[in-house]
């Protein structure tokens, strides 16, 4: 790299710098290689920063609201990050203002809108179309051993399934909020696994409510233990809720994240009768 780029620092998911997940964000990546824009995610070390460029010719946006953008976590370049896509938007929403943005990512357009509300930007994605698709037998034992959960303690209402809205990830139901607390998993072997699928997290839940869940999500192969608060998953989530019928078909969920960790934030996710897609919706903050 013959100039650093400028590196902005966020949170998303939170109001509070302490609570939420750090994003890196990159406004002007034209120029940077794969190997530099994977040196920068690596040497901030947040569990993805987002590299912005212009977009592909033909966009059909409004001049200055569209662009390209990839992920990079500290260890490999993943799809799509929810978290990272709203901590841009709400960067570039300081700078030229509240509206319309478009995401071209890996894993499809993303259309963000970003509104002030209560003195605060707030950053809705809208996810590409999800897939919901069942768990084999031994993977789920496979999971369940690296994470050192009995069987016991699954919810039997939350069926696993590998759920995708941008990024894969395997959902697993706790029965207990004390099950879900209780997190110290085998991490060379879940990464393994987690390779062999194709995850991205694995998305541990448990149900406070009819439309409450509280989340966690080992990110072992971004080179990060845990996820604070995971945008692409809690899409992936919304689909799972909806496609197994735990939720109408028109919801608004809410997700927290990151309490046990010490960085608590809040994930709202959108339902809509008629239209696939999920529309995740978090604030942010800049970072000192």
């Amino acid at each position: 790299m013959t100039t650093k780029p400028e590196v902005l620092r966020y949170t998303a998911f939170s109001a509070d710098p302490a609570g939420g997940n750090p994003a890196g964000v990159v406004l002007d990546a034209a120029g940077l290689r794969d190997a530099e824009m994977l040196a920068v995610a690596a040497e901030l070390g947040y569990s993805e920063t987002a590299f912005l460029t212009p977009p592909p010719a033909g966009t059909d946006a409004e001049e200055g609201r569209a662009f390209a953008v990839r992920y990079f976590s500290p260890r490999a370049e993943v799809p799509f990050c929810g978290h990272a896509t709203v901590a841009a938007a709400i960067a570039l929403g300081e700078r030229i203002g509240p509206g319309e943005l478009l995401f071209t990512t890996r894993a499809g357009r993303v259309p963000v809108s970003v509104a002030e509300r209560d003195g605060r930007l707030h950053a809705t994605l809208t996810t590409v179309e999800p897939a919901v698709e069942a768990v084999r037998d031994a993977d789920l034992t496979e999971a369940l051993e690296a994470l050192g959960w009995p069987a016991a303690d699954l919810d039997p209402a939350l069926p696993p399934r590998i759920a995708f809205a941008g990024a894969r990830h395997l959902v697993l139901g706790a029965a207990t909020r004390g099950r879900l607390a209780d997190l110290d998993y085998d991490v060379d072997r879940l990464t393994a696994l987690m390779h062999r699928l194709d995850l991205t997290t694995v998305q541990l839940v448990w149900r406070e409510g009819p439309a409450v869940f509280h989340v966690r999500d080992p990110f072992p192969v971004g080179g990060v233990v845990e996820d604070p608060a995971t945008g692409a998953a809690a899409g992936a989530f919304g689909a799972y809720a909806r496609e197994l019928g735990l939720v109408p078909a028109q919801s608004t969920l809410t997700l927290y994240q990151g309490e046990d960790m010490g960085r608590p934030g809040v994930l709202t996710v959108d339902l809509r009768e008629g239209d696939p897609r999920v529309r995740v919706t978090g604030t942010g903050a800049p970072l000192g």
